[in-house]
């Protein structure tokens, strides 16, 4: 269990909303979640304000880590509560100046690596070099 942070007016602007800051609706989430193709069985997602709480039994810990980042990548939301137990996952937010070699290189000493870092990452990423400032990215373990 954890309070992940994400960056509330940094990340994919949802259709709908009537203000940029507005944190997304439960509808709004699991509509994101099912066109990225997640498999949130097993998870309850609710708002409360700007966080989201993700909660459940989920199919498994990678499941679990991409429906985390594909809600807290969203704008409006500030963190994500990490309540469906499993392990800690090991999150990196994006800086300035940042590219997935430097993060593989910094995280997984190995900047070769980076490939590890955005398949870990698909579907929410579908280019390496399309990362931004604020972004909240899975690093992989094992």
């Amino acid at each position: 269990m954890g309070l992940w942070q994400f960056v509330k007016n940094a990340g994919k602007k949802l259709g709908g909303r009537a203000e940029a800051a507005e944190a997304p609706s439960v509808d709004e989430l699991h509509k994101e979640i099912a066109d990225l193709g997640l498999d949130a069985g097993g998870l309850e997602i609710t708002v409360e304000g700007d966080k989201v709480k993700v909660s459940g039994t989920p199919v498994s810990q990678e499941a679990k880590e991409k429906v985390m980042l594909a809600v807290g990548n969203i704008e409006g939301v500030a963190a994500v509560e990490d309540a469906a137990g499993g392990a800690e996952p090991v999150f990196h937010t994006v800086v300035k100046g940042d590219s997935l070699w430097k993060i593989a290189e910094k995280t997984l000493g190995n900047g070769a690596r980076y490939t590890e870092i955005f398949e870990a990452n698909k579907p929410m990423l579908s280019d390496p070099d399309k990362i931004y400032p604020g972004q909240v990215l899975r690093i992989p373990q094992g």
